[in-house]
């Protein structure tokens, strides 16, 4: 057998698909960072690209440290205090989870930049437009926005860091075989912390992207509509894996987990690509 001479204790051959695609994943974030970076960025020299570009960046990272967290530290079980292990795991799902944040905030920044673009883009407001129109037209009410969007998810992503456990950590590692001992602070018998970030705040920050995309792609025209639609459609898919990996894995679906989420992520990827490959939009 594959596994016979190998002293896996919780890593069978479904973990192997899962991480080796995850592998792939992680691959692709880094070659789409350095595309829109050095081939977007480098020639534009629009926020936008260095946004877009940074975020997968922090995606690869986050990514990495959740491969290491989900598959391998659980098999330092038994070569150490297991209090030890579940610190250390805990302190994975800090990195990786922050790292997120950080790839969050790089989203906000994209999405300051089409709501707000710079105001040389923006055409004089006229006597009878509207008190909020011209106030959200000057320029340094903008900066500040801008600032107030990237801003937010970053203090969200040191709260992780610096939290207590009790707030994040797994309920299974108080039971078999970590035997953890940490009293939770518990929402309906779920982590405080991670009730409010997984299911308000994250909501919150990534579904305004791809509703923004189908906005832009109903407002613009040639070129610039089918990148948006593409985007959105890419963005559509990428957090339906992220969602479809939660459920089935509350519901009980190891093999479909393992093979149908990151193969998602993966189309999302393709089609995100695609979508910002128009020579027209350098």
């Amino acid at each position: 057998m594959i596994f016979q001479d190998i002293p896996f204790q919780f890593f069978d051959i479904w973990d192997g698909v899962e991480s080796g695609l995850y592998y792939a994943i992680v691959g692709f974030y880094f070659l789409i960072f350095a595309y829109f970076l050095l081939m977007r960025f480098r020639v534009s020299k629009k926020l936008y690209w260095f946004y877009f570009s940074i975020l997968f960046l922090f995606l690869a990272a986050g990514r990495g440290f959740f491969i290491v967290y989900y598959f391998y530290a659980p098999e330092l079980l038994g070569t150490m205090p297991d209090l030890e292990l579940v610190g250390l795991l805990m302190i994975l799902y800090r990195l990786a989870t922050f790292s997120t944040w950080l790839a969050i905030a790089c989203l906000m920044g994209v999405f300051g930049t089409l709501i707000f673009p710079p105001v040389s883009d923006v055409a004089e407001m006229e006597d009878n437009e509207s008190k909020i129109k011209k106030f959200l037209g000057n320029k340094n009410v903008r900066i500040i926005l801008k600032f107030c969007l990237i801003f937010i998810p970053i203090v969200v992503g040191v709260l992780v860091l610096t939290l207590p456990d009790a707030l994040f950590m797994d309920p299974d590692f108080n039971d078999h075989p970590y035997y953890a001992g940490i009293e939770l602070v518990t929402i309906f018998g779920y982590p405080a912390g991670r009730a409010v970030i997984n299911f308000i705040l994250l909501p919150i920050m990534v579904l305004v992207i791809p509703f923004l995309f189908v906005y832009l792609a109903f407002k613009t025209f040639g070129v610039l509509r089918r990148s948006y639609a593409l985007n959105a459609i890419g963005f559509f898919i990428y957090f339906s894996g992220r969602i479809a990996q939660g459920l089935l894995e509350t519901f009980g679906f190891p093999h479909v987990e393992a093979i149908l989420p990151p193969l998602l992520i993966l189309l999302s990827l393709l089609i995100i690509v695609i979508a910002n490959n128009y020579e027209q939009l350098r």
